[in-house]
């Protein structure tokens, strides 16, 4: 499970506190049921509030890849380099 970004404590916590102040001076409740049930609804509010701000998603591209365009250029003696490269690649290092 991903954890929480800063934005989603951050809007969830202010929706908690500013709905349970809303709830409370609207409903003028003062029985300890009433404020539970305030706090209850102010909490599952602050939750959806969190969940439903988009997650951030890492699509950064790896530093060693190089641009698409100098991929695609290759000369000669890269293709040479590449095929010496190949045949080497069986041998063991001791047998030079």
């Amino acid at each position: 499970m991903p954890r929480p970004t800063a934005a989603q404590f951050s809007y969830g916590s202010a929706t908690v506190v500013f709905s349970a102040l809303a709830l409370l001076l609207l409903f003028r409740t003062e029985s300890g049921i009433g404020v539970a049930a305030v706090g209850t609804v102010a909490l599952l509010l602050g939750l959806l509030v969190a969940l439903a701000l988009p997650a951030r998603t890492r699509t950064a591209r790896p530093a060693t890849a190089p641009p698409t365009a100098a991929r695609t250029h290759r000369t000669i003696e890269d293709i040479e380099i590449a095929a010496a490269q190949r045949e080497h690649i069986g041998e063991h290092s001791l047998h030079r």
